[in-house]
């Protein structure tokens, strides 16, 4: 199965990366997520939602935790992507390690689990260009 890999040096602690990751303000600061359920433990909860309106959730991405390691890595495992234009796609998952390199944070990040058809490749095409972007959005807000 495909899969989208991105890596990103930010000037920040792995403690930061995660919490990125997973804090609603911090979602809504630099991701622009509008509403989450996170629950920072192994099986716990990871839902986010974006472009909200009196029509309901324009973007929906919703898993559970493999791994919670506050300080070092998530897995979000069952991940499913709702998108009213679309088919509902999924299970994927979604890695996120930080590893702290002198005053740096490496993070890796890698989605995975992407199968064939018309809204896979949409989507694969889509997620493979939004990542790196996503990251270096990331690394502004952080390093500000």
């Amino acid at each position: 199965m495909k899969k989208v890999e991105a890596i990103i040096e930010i000037r920040t602690t792995p403690q930061q990366i995660i919490k990125a990751f997973t804090d609603l303000k911090m979602l809504e600061d630099w991701w622009h997520v509008e509403r989450a359920l996170v629950e920072k433990k192994a099986g716990g909860l990871y839902i986010l939602a974006w472009n909200i309106s009196e029509m309901g959730f324009g973007y929906v991405s919703s898993g559970t935790f493999k791994t919670y390691v506050p300080d070092k890595e998530i897995v979000v495992e069952n991940l499913i992507y709702l998108n009213p234009e679309r088919s509902f796609l999924g299970p994927m998952s979604l890695t996120v390690r930080a590893t702290k390199a002198k005053e740096l944070t490496s993070v890796y990040l890698c989605q995975d689990g992407y199968q064939s058809g018309r809204d896979w490749d949409w989507y694969y095409e889509a997620v493979k260009n939004a990542w790196p972007s996503v990251l270096q959005d990331l690394k502004k807000y952080l390093e500000k």
